[in-house]
């Protein structure tokens, strides 16, 4: 077998672990209930071990496809770079993911604090987090600049690592007197050093991709999200069934530690500093031309920037829609009755099914059709939000609710990968990726932040009668259609948008 394939098969066994892990303990868990075991309980039957199996062979085949599919383009790089490119994203990206499971365990595990923790208590604390996450680009951004993207990443899961042992520790011992007040602090704790993440893996990136490859990492992006909300609903949800629930949060802190460790020994900022040579990808260099710029100055310059200005503000629409259908949809489903459904049972899977072909559809079209323009891919996933948001007036009381939120989950996430993930790499140049991304992220959790706001408000509380009646959760679904038709208006302006091209190398 060719050097290059046996890589190639090499670098998908971290993904089939990840996925098939869960299964193993779903296996275990029947295994303890079986005749003779401890709990000594009837035999699960056939139908429901092919339930939890159904989910996890369509995640298999759906990230089969696009490691097989994505698109492929040209550019003169070697076997040993793509090779050495391939174990710098990977860590990398996985720790991303595993920072999404230590973020969105916070809604698993309100689940289970029921009545201490009801929809108006989780919007607190969501919306304090979050908000907290987007004004920490101000800082974050340009200190990722300074620093790095591999030190960033790794002050990141170390950040993150303990706040969530913190919230674990605080759940263990039933520190519950003010449970909103102190999972506030330590959700926003979190939040503020999750947000090196984004940045950080974004920075990194920016000089190992041309500009004209980076759709296919917006494919991967998108990708490393989903497997982050996969890992944190559907792993969440097999923790909180088999182990005390502070394990929720423990166990993240503990994968974080793993890659720590991995992100220190592969991980590096350059091609030049992993002994190939630095190339020029092509993108914008805003600011990178005269004397140095000082951040305050850089953030003028960048706000002034036609472009990242807009697709800021398309952003801001992104991560108000986003949170609408991860967060609450599944909140909304369990509250009046429809928890059980197949689709809001295998929640993250399903996300992270349709993340990964949102990111795909969105990668293939940018290189391969628009040339490696981003606003073409953002209108037409914008499209299909704004009209999923439509639809939902219609079918939130009817079982299409489920189906109908994946797909609109495929379209945002292909759309936050786009811009958050790409758009800002080529528009915000290698210098200055981090402040960059941090005010295109920075609108994202703003929007996140007014949403939760705003649901604080409108929508049922959890311990009145109203939150089981479908027609309570109407101002959710009324709400996403002005979002999204702003979203589409404002990605219909950066259609012809384009990072300057610098020329490329080889390697």
């Amino acid at each position: 077998m060719p050097t290059r394939w046996r890589w190639r098969w090499l670098a998908y066994l971290p993904l089939v672990a990840i996925v098939v892990l869960p299964f193993l303990m779903d296996l275990s868990s029947l295994a303890a209930t079986a005749p003779g075991g401890p709990a000594a309980k009837p035999v699960v039957e056939k139908a429901t071990m092919l339930e939890n199996l159904m989910p996890i062979g369509i995640l298999l085949a759906v990230i089969g496809v696009v490691f097989w599919r994505l698109p492929k383009v040209e550019l003169g790089h070697s076997a040993a770079y793509l090779k050495r490119r391939a174990f710098n994203w990977l860590p990398l990206g996985l720790t991303y993911s595993f920072l999404y499971m230590a973020r969105y365990n916070l809604s698993v595990a309100k689940k289970e604090f029921g009545a201490l923790m009801d929809n108006d208590d989780f919007s607190i604390i969501f919306m304090v987090g979050t908000i907290v996450y987007g004004v920490s680009f101000l800082i974050n951004g340009p200190l990722t600049d300074k620093f790095g993207g591999r030190r960033t990443i790794l002050v990141s899961a170390i950040g993150a690592g303990l706040s969530n042992v913190a919230m674990g520790l605080v759940t263990m011992f039933g520190w519950t007197d003010n449970l909103t007040v102190t999972f506030s602090v330590l959700y926003a704790i979190n939040m503020y050093f999750q947000s090196f993440g984004a940045v950080a893996i974004v920075k990194v990136n920016a000089p190992w991709f041309h500009v004209r490859e980076r759709g296919t990492f917006g494919a991967i992006f998108g990708i490393l999200i989903s497997l982050g909300i996969y890992f944190a609903y559907d792993w969440g949800r097999i923790i909180v069934e088999n182990l005390p629930l502070e394990w929720v949060f423990l166990l993240p802190a503990c994968i974080l530690a793993v890659f720590v460790v991995l992100d220190y020994i592969w991980v590096r900022d350059t091609p030049g500093q992993a002994g190939f040579e630095n190339f020029d990808p092509g993108d914008a260099r805003v600011g990178e031309d005269g004397p140095k710029l000082g951040v305050w100055a850089m953030f003028r310059l960048m706000f002034s920037t036609r472009v990242i200005l807009i697709i800021s503000f398309i952003e801001f629409c992104s991560g108000f829609l986003r949170q609408s259908i991860m967060q609450y949809m599944p909140f909304y489903a369990k509250q009046t009755g429809r928890g059980g459904e197949f689709v809001f049972e295998h929640w993250g899977v399903f996300i992270c099914c349709a993340g990964i072909l949102g990111g795909m559809v969105a990668g293939i079209i940018s290189d391969r059709i628009f040339e490696s323009r981003r606003g073409p891919v953002s209108a037409f996933l914008y499209g299909i939000l704004l009209f999923g948001a439509v639809l939902t007036l219609f079918t939130y009381d009817t079982s299409l609710i489920g189906p109908l939120s994946v797909m609109m989950s495929m379209a945002v996430i292909g759309v936050h990968g786009m811009l958050s993930g790409t758009a800002s790499m080529d528009f915000g140049g290698r210098k200055n990726t981090g402040i960059a991304v941090g005010i295109i992220d920075g609108f994202v959790y703003l929007g996140t932040g007014t949403m939760a706001l705003i649901n604080s408000f409108v929508l049922p509380s959890e311990k009145t009668p109203e939150a089981a009646i479908p027609g309570s959760w109407l101002p959710l679904f009324v709400s996403m259609i002005p979002v999204a038709l702003i979203g589409l208006v404002l990605a219909t302006r950066v259609w012809h948008a384009r990072a300057r091209p610098k020329g490329m190398a080889g390697h």
